[in-house]
Parts: C-alpha cells; structure tokens; sequence
C-alpha cells in the first residue's frame, strides 16, 4: 500500500473542482428513491423509463451526430471519467437512470430505495473523500474513501424503514466492496453505477428469501 497522496491519475482522473460539480449533480438523483417512497411501483417504473430513455438517446445521438458531440464535450468534458469518453461510450447519468429502473422492477420496494441510497450517498462521500483525503491506496481507489463509504452506507441503510439492521450492515459491507474492485467481464468494466446498487439489492433480497421469507411482503411497501 503507497503511504503519499493519490494522484488524480490513480484517484478519479479529473480535478477536484470538476470532481465536485459532478457528484453534486450525481447527488440531485436522491430525489428518486425519495420521490419513490411515496408513489406506487407503475408511476416510478414509467418515470424512469422515461428518465433512461432522454439519456441513453443522447448518448447515441452524440456517438454519430458530431455537432452535438462536439457540444456535448466542450460542456460537460472536464466531469467525465476517462472511459467516458470514447465516442462509443455511455455517460454516468443513463448508468444511474438505468440502474434506478432496475432496481425498482426486480426488488421490493425498500430494498430498491435502500440500494439506490447507498449508491447516491455514500458514493459521493467515496468520492469526495477520497480526492480530498486518501493517502493509502487500495487497488484503484483510496482506504479512506472506501472507509467514507462503509460509514455513509451503514447511515443510509440503517435509516431505511423496515431493513434489518443485520440486512442494513451486510449491504453496506457489500456495497463498499463493489465500489472499490470493478467487475469486468473480458475486456469490459462494468459502470459502478450499475455494479453498487445491484450487488447490495441482490444481497439484500437473498438475505430475505432464506432467512426472513416472511418479512418480503413488508419491505415491498411503505409504511
């Protein structure tokens, strides 16, 4: 483990500034699991389709439309990953929107608002402390980033109606874990706004079909 600050080359990859503005707009979509809790399952479902479908028709207009491209870069180029960047890549935001919908067609309700959370809060606290603060590095990330992001996570889930705390305690653990190794398969890496949400959901879901079956029908609704 290296003992001296990250590099933005091995910690993010844009500068700070840029860092900050693109987890406050990362930080707007809290809105979704908060609109969720208090709308039913169909109205969120037909959102966020909607949602997904504005963004992922950008991202494919901007790989073959070079005016809009071009526009797209100079505006928003200094808050993108380096793997956003390809004229064959999709943004952070149809991954977020994406993930969102996924999330509340396949898991009970409070799952569904618990995951997309974590993935909101405590990513950003990842984030954010991890530029500022990590000196020790653990693969491509930072420990103390991670550590931010077990404690956010353990705040998020913990606050979430109806999740057991043991539940709670795993998915941040869970979480911390696919935020900090990417899950590749080949040559590609999966978008961490997809890996995060859905690995702490499909813990929590598994949680509740073996050891609490008969708590399911009580995290699918709010109270």
């Amino acid at each position: 483990m290296k003992s001296q600050p990250l590099s933005e080359t091995e910690i993010g990859q844009i500068n700070y500034q840029n860092e900050l503005a693109r987890k406050g707009i990362h930080s707007a979509s809290i809105l979704i699991p908060i609109i969720y809790y208090h709308i039913e399952r169909d109205l969120a479902l037909l959102l966020l389709a909607i949602l997904f479908g504005g963004f992922f028709i950008v991202d494919l207009l901007k790989m073959f439309f070079s005016p809009l491209r071009n526009w797209y870069y100079a505006q928003f180029g200094g808050m993108l990953r380096a793997h956003e960047q390809g004229t064959r890549s999709f943004n952070g935001a149809t991954f977020v929107s994406l993930s969102a919908l996924i999330l509340v067609f396949f898991f009970p309700k409070l799952i569904a608002i618990a995951s997309f959370a974590i993935l909101v809060v405590a990513d950003t606290a990842a984030a954010l402390v991890g530029r500022k603060f990590g000196k020790t590095k653990i693969f491509s990330k930072s420990l103390e980033g991670s550590i931010a992001f077990f404690v956010f996570a353990l705040l998020v889930s913990f606050n979430t109606p109806k999740i057991h705390w043991g539940v709670a305690l795993g998915m941040s653990f869970v979480g911390m874990i696919a935020e900090l190794i990417p899950i590749k398969l080949g040559d590609y890496t999966f978008d961490d706004n997809l890996t995060i949400p859905l690995s702490t959901a499909v813990f929590a879901y598994v949680c509740y079909i073996f050891l609490m079956p008969e708590s399911i029908m009580m995290i699918s609704i709010t109270p």
